[in-house]
């Protein structure tokens, strides 16, 4: 897909623009774009859209449509659709060859509606398969001053002074969502207070001053720096017409670029950007790579070296710092070096980088740790978790005997679901306590060779670990809004 520049107009025929999906954000871009004046039909493939957005459409002015009604049509025509749709362009085409076809992706979309916001603020965009939600809150503490508007898997987040105004917690962080967020953080800067005979005024007022977007399939581009935190799964989509790599190549349509060095030489090598800039645990030749590590399940100590790293502004820096941040693992080190990457583009001064990473504890939803009476909880909870995350989870206890190692989960929780002839492969090789739990746990406990004890409730995981006075790992895949009221 292409891009077509939203502001035009077109001489002759009128220009129809299709938003397909209505499930991953549709009607927010149906509306947004019918707010600009533009003739818009929506086509609810997914048939998922329930009252309150069909009312909306129709008070904007969209038209609700099936792709077979493209017949009906004449003229010119830009589809709007998600990277993720199972259909070809040809086969949209097929509907009605006679018009004449653009082409843009959700992300797209966003972009050109965004075109004149934010020019005065940072803007990170965060995407890839792994590491993005823990990638954002890092950023969050390094950027507090800043009081940074966010959007991630945890929720749309405004942060004022510290505290923290939860806009919405249940959201997804497709495309749309981004224009969701700000159009959240608008209404609350900006009361309306009925004066007299009904008129109403706005503060006008704007409570952030950076912000960070968290993508799943890839970015809008409208970020001064996008971050790639890695390709640990290069899993199919759109009926495997496309791939998570080629679905997240769109953040090197950002200013800057940090994307992880193996990502960047197996996936983007060939892609030309400016200001493209690599980090690596071990890959020296990366623009940012680590010189030394002391783990620990508290704090680990990371000892980095960068050089030539391409900054928003032009410049180019060079230097090391030293920081000290909950990492238990490399994968985590890996993010964090990302995170450290994105700072020195946005020339973050060096203080700021390191006190914020100090102040990053992990999130709860992702990586933490916490005591429970006599033992030591460690959580992995994540929607997307595989069995390369899982190992990566389990080799950064440096002494296993004292812990018990939960594996489970819920399906359902992200499109792709888990592996789980290899998770069971692998899992046969562990010498671990194991403890198999959810939906996901039950369904491997019938595909592993081991010994693995079953608990069904999640919940019995803690009680049994506290009880038997052992540490835990709990390993799980799922929102953490599920498991919240713990």
């Amino acid at each position: 897909m292409h891009r077509v520049d939203l502001k035009r107009t077109t001489a002759g025929a009128k220009l129809h623009y299709v938003v397909i999906d209505m499930t991953h954000g549709g009607v927010k871009i149906c509306i947004s774009l019918a707010k600009k004046g533009k003739i818009v039909h929506a086509v609810d493939i997914y048939n998922t859209m329930k009252g309150i957005d069909a009312k909306m459409l129709e008070v904007y002015g969209v038209n609700v449509i099936d792709l077979e009604d493209l017949v009906n049509l004449k003229g010119n025509v830009c589809i709007i659709a998600p990277v993720h749709l199972p259909l070809s362009e040809d086969e949209i085409k097929s509907y009605n060859q006679n018009l004449k076809y653009e082409f843009l992706t959700h992300h797209e979309a966003i972009a050109e509606i965004l075109d004149d916001w934010g020019c005065d603020i940072p803007k990170i965009e965060v995407t890839g398969v792994k590491g993005k939600t823990s990638s954002v809150f890092m950023l969050k503490e390094i950027l507090t001053d800043e009081n940074p508007l966010i959007l991630s898997s945890l929720g749309a987040i405004l942060y004022e002074d510290e505290n923290e105004i939860v806009l919405k917690k249940n959201i997804s962080i497709t495309p749309a969502n981004i224009k969701e967020t700000i159009d959240l953080a608008y209404k609350v800067a900006n009361p309306i207070c009925k004066i007299a005979e009904g008129e109403v005024v706005s503060e006008n007022l704007r409570k952030y001053s950076s912000a960070i977007f968290e993508s799943s399939l890839g970015v809008c581009g409208i970020g001064d720096v996008g971050l790639l935190t890695n390709i640990a799964e290069d899993y199919p989509i759109a009926k495997s017409r496309s791939s998570a790599s080629r679905a997240k190549s769109q953040v090197f349509r950002c200013n800057t670029v940090a994307c992880q060095k193996e990502c960047y030489d197996e996936y983007y090598s060939d892609i030309e950007h400016e200001k493209a800039n690599t980090f690596s645990v071990s890959d020296e030749t990366a623009n940012l790579y680590v010189k030394s590590v002391t783990y620990g399940l508290d704090e680990t100590t990371v000892d980095i070296i960068y050089k030539n790293v391409k900054s928003v502004e032009g410049n180019v820096w060079d230097g090391e710092i030293t920081v000290r941040t909950f990492a238990p693992g490399p994968h985590h080190v890996s993010n964090v070096l990302g995170v450290v990457l994105i700072s020195l583009c946005l020339e973050i001064p060096e203080e700021k980088i390191i006190k914020g990473l100090k102040n990053y504890k992990g999130i709860a939803g992702r990586t933490n740790k916490k005591t429970i009476e006599n033992s030591i909880i460690i959580e992995e909870i994540n929607p997307g978790i595989n069995t390369q995350a899982i190992k990566e989870s389990i080799n950064m206890i440096g002494n296993l005997d004292d812990y018990y190692v939960a594996v489970g989960g819920d399906y359902g929780i992200t499109c792709e679901e888990i592996d789980e002839e290899r998770l069971a492969e692998f899992l046969n090789t562990t010498d671990c306590r194991l403890i198999l739990t959810g939906e996901v746990g039950v369904s491997i406990s019938q595909k592993i060779t081991r010994n693995a004890e079953i608990i069904e409730n999640y919940n019995d995981c803690y009680t049994k670990a506290i009880s038997d006075n052992k540490n835990l790992l709990f390993i799980y895949r799922s929102s953490y809004s599920n498991l919240s009221q713990r």
